[in-house]
């Protein structure tokens, strides 16, 4: 079989890893693992049952038709989604047992009615915007929400949360300033008569302010072996991206490399053609300014990143087509990472990694996992090694 053009490999393992050392940083509370955007770009049900069996006991999802999917893949675990659009029928989703966020009075009532549809009771959890001004209750109309929820027969609050502005900059006064403010929050809701449970620790929250971990979790980028904060911890990054050599040439000194001929050969030299491009998740804004790893070493990108393809500067060593190409990886070789590329870019290794959600490129599973299953009650099957599958929007 051919090797794929584009791969992203998973590794299940370091997932694990990640998951388990976070959860026992925060062992005073649950984990939530957040799988959202199609697990970070790695995929949210492979993602979800590795996950859940490290030790997570929620997952985590923006929408409710990401929560849906998990459902529909046999996770059973509790799931919040947060922000779906107004008109959403929150039905499915309370007959599915999944926890929906409220953020006001007309969220709560939407949510209210769906659960008289669905006849059962909608577990929610009410947010408190204490400083983000995205999502959440503004506090001028927390009073009013909790007393309504309180009063709300067809719902069930089960927490309070919010969510953190700057806990990547340690320090920075704006996080006290916010944890005041969900304190607060707490305080009124447990006097409209609620007794909910508070999470308000994202990634770097759980790594860097323990007195924040409250009764649950919720790290995101961290269980993907990505650190959010300039601070030891052990985590592996979990997503490789590579290729193969399509073609390799000689060409001479004065030959210059792709579009607008950006780049000209100083001396002879072998150049090797890669066959992913911008379209496969390589910004063009690295042309020029990208290596990668081949043939056990760090190689320069020459010229400029096309659509489909990219060029390799290899000097005198010899290189063959069929060879490996490791874009980014975890860079215990050498090889660039995700936040190389960030870096160099000027965004995050969240909009790196996530961006790899693409129709060309297949995305295989390495390290070992239960049979499906996990997560609905069933008990691990037998270890298998999960084979590749291209990444087609399908949750498998």
């Amino acid at each position: 079989m051919a090797a794929p053009r584009a791969e992203v490999v998973i590794d299940l393992d370091h997932l694990r890893h990640n998951v388990a050392h976070l959860d026992g940083l925060a062992a005073s509370a649950d984990t939530m693992a957040i799988v959202k955007a199609d697990g970070y770009g790695h995929g949210a049900v492979e993602i979800a049952r590795a996950a859940v069996e490290a030790g997570a006991t929620w997952l985590g999802s923006c929408s409710l038709a990401e929560a849906l999917a998990l459902r529909a893949a046999g996770l059973t675990v509790p799931i919040l989604a947060w922000l779906d659009p107004p008109g959403t029928d929150y039905a499915p989703g309370v007959e599915q047992g999944v926890d929906l966020s409220v953020s006001s009075i007309a969220q709560l009532d939407d949510v209210a009615a769906a659960a008289a549809r669905a006849g059962r009771t909608a577990r929610v959890h009410l947010k408190i915007d204490t400083g983000l001004s995205r999502n959440g209750c503004p506090a001028a109309g927390w009073a009013e929400l909790v007393e309504r929820a309180a009063r709300t027969r067809t719902v069930e609050v089960h927490s309070i949360w919010s969510h953190l502005a700057v806990a990547d900059e340690i320090g920075h006064p704006a996080t006290d300033a916010q944890a005041e403010r969900f304190d607060d929050a707490y305080r009124e809701a447990v006097a409209a008569g609620l007794d909910p449970r508070r999470h308000l620790a994202n990634s770097a929250a759980l790594i860097t302010r323990p007195d924040l971990h409250f009764d649950l979790v919720r790290p995101g980028i961290a269980i993907y072996g990505l650190n959010p904060v300039p601070a030891p911890a052990d985590l592996r990054p979990v997503m490789t991206f590579r290729s193969t050599v399509a073609l390799a040439k000689r060409v001479p000194a004065g030959e210059s490399v792709s579009y607008g001929l950006s780049w000209t050969a100083k001396a002879d030299t072998n150049l090797a053609l890669v066959p992913v491009g911008y379209a496969d998740g390589v910004p063009r804004s690295l042309s020029n300014r990208m290596d990668v790893w081949l043939r056990g070493r760090r190689r320069p990108i020459v010229g400029r990143v096309c659509m489909d393809q990219v060029v390799v500067d290899c000097g005198d060593d010899a290189v063959a087509e069929g060879d490996e190409v490791v874009l980014f990886g975890p860079g215990d070789r050498g090889e660039p990472t995700a936040r190389e590329w960030a870096d160099t870019t000027g965004t995050i290794d969240y909009e790196i990694v996530t961006g790899m959600y693409r129709p060309r490129v297949a995305r295989t599973y390495t390290g070992t996992r239960a049979a499906a299953g996990v997560g609905s009650g069933d008990g691990a099957g037998p270890a298998a090694e999960v084979t590749a599958h291209a990444a087609t929007g399908t949750p498998r």
